[in-house]
């Protein structure tokens, strides 16, 4: 956990020195501030990429002479690109749907399933698209879906595939639920499917897109949706087929009181207690949410190793609590940010989560419990945590992905804002990305999403979510 008063040392790149005789690709220069990671901060810094990895970085004065390409930061704050460790993308396309925004996540949830039941390929496509040009104009360079509606087949391929044309980094998660209302869930049986259909498609999925080697754009995780939403013989096979493959696990933990009520009535014990039974308390797996667990069920959760995606718009819009986000952090449990579905929070920008994490946090701690660099941090390394992917994502030391943002805040809104680049990026405001790079290729430029057919794709986008919502 970072101190209040932290602030991390320059940095001079010695270990990664340029080589005039070997262009990078890109060269990023003239940032006020290069933001390494939690540990490393270089004033007038740039940085250089190569083969989709972080090169070399350092002081004003030191650049490369060379670059295919040259961008100016422009006295702009870069940081390593904002990873997204909850989404369901396919929600924007009910986003602020007037007969649900009032309710409890249980009243929610039972507006919109009938609305999601009319899920098809082409609308994944649609809502994935315009999904992750939101991320990407947010900071966002890498971020995992967790779709678990699936009323027709092959859903998740749709999302990899759109994922995979814009050249973003994708974890897909092959959500599921087999308990419907007929069997005392909560979705109609018109979006749930059987174990055997789930673990099948599961086991399809991994093998045909789960990238395991570095670098990899495109992954595959298996997420159960809840645990009121899916059968105590799938939350245990899937864990069991998790481990067989070596993949990753998620699901939705402990969000709401009701959960409480529902395991307690139809399993005899607490969420995280069940949780454990079914064989999913183990560093391979990240929960979203976490509000709920007592003290003791925290320390339970981070001695496995269990990771939490902070989701802090939804939580305030729903109501319904907030994760103790520092204390998980001191007991070593890592934590990363969450937009969570779109028709909850109603928005996709990792930005306005992260600003929403540091405000969540001093609201819930005191005026010195969390600062802007913890936020970031949360965002970036602990988002990596989350992912299984510490190692190369949420910081640009070398040999790191290539996935950097250069932040763009309003010249009126940073007026007077002289001392501290980083917490002018979270207190004043609104940011949005200038640059945001992935892998090496420029996503966004110079403020400016390069998906040339973005206009088609958000016309097409009003069809289906007119259709969608019943407003043809």
């Amino acid at each position: 956990m970072t101190d209040p008063h932290h602030h991390a040392r320059p940095d001079d790149g010695t270990a990664a020195a340029a080589d005039p005789a070997s262009p990078y690709d890109l060269l990023v220069r003239d940032a006020r501030l290069l933001v390494i990671d939690g540990d490393t901060e270089i004033p007038g810094g740039w940085i250089a990429l190569r083969d989709g990895r972080v090169a070399a970085y350092g002081p004003a004065g030191a650049e490369p002479a060379r670059a295919a390409r040259t961008l100016s930061a422009a006295g702009r704050l870069v940081t390593p690109g904002l990873i997204n460790t909850h989404h369901h993308l396919y929600q924007n396309l009910t986003r602020s749907y007037a007969p649900a925004v009032n309710g409890t996540l249980f009243a929610w949830l039972t507006t919109l399933y009938p609305r999601w039941a009319a899920l098809d390929e082409e609308a994944v496509h649609l809502s994935t698209y315009v999904g992750i040009a939101e991320l990407l104009m947010g900071g966002c360079t890498t971020s995992m879906d967790h779709h678990y509606v699936h009323p027709r087949p092959r859903l998740i391929d749709a999302q990899i595939r759109t994922a995979q044309e814009l050249g973003f980094r994708f974890h897909a998660t092959r959500g599921s639920m087999t308990r419907s209302t007929e069997d005392g869930g909560l979705p109609p049986r018109s979006v749930t499917q059987t174990a055997e259909e789930v673990l099948a498609d599961s086991e399809r999925l991994v093998r045909a897109y789960h990238d395991p080697s570095p670098g990899a754009l495109t992954r595959v995780a298996l997420a159960p949706c809840s645990l009121f939403s899916v059968t105590r013989e799938l939350m245990t096979a899937t864990a069991e087929l998790a481990e067989r493959l070596d993949v990753r696990l998620h699901t939705h933990l402990a969000e709401d009181p009701d959960e409480d009520t529902y395991c307690l009535e139809t399993y005899g014990c607490r969420p995280v207690e069940y949780f454990e039974s079914v064989g999913w308390m183990t560093d391979r797996t990240w929960v979203a949410h976490c509000i709920h667990p007592t003290k003791q069920e925290r320390a339970r959760l981070a001695a496995a190793g269990v990771g939490v995606a902070h989701c802090p718009s939804s939580n305030m819009l729903i109501a319904g609590g907030t994760a103790a986000v520092q204390e998980m952090r001191g007991l070593g449990m890592p934590v990363g940010i969450g937009c969570d579905g779109s028709a909850s929070t109603d928005h996709a920008s990792l930005w306005l989560e992260t600003r929403g994490a540091l405000l969540l946090g001093r609201y819930r701690g005191g005026p010195a419990a969390m600062t802007a660099r913890d936020a970031l941090d949360v965002a970036t390394r602990g988002s990596a945590r989350c992912l299984g992917r510490a190692d190369e994502l949420g910081h640009l030391r070398p040999g790191a992905c290539a996935d950097l943002v250069v932040w763009d805040t309003p010249e009126v809104a940073l007026a007077g804002a002289l001392t501290d680049p980083v917490e002018a990026w979270l207190r004043c405001a609104p940011s949005r990305a200038w640059t945001t790079v992935v892998g090496g290729r420029v996503l966004v430029d110079d403020g400016e999403l390069q998906l040339p057919e973005l206009a088609t794709k958000l016309r097409e986008h009003a069809r289906v979510a007119r259709r969608m919502q019943g407003l043809d």
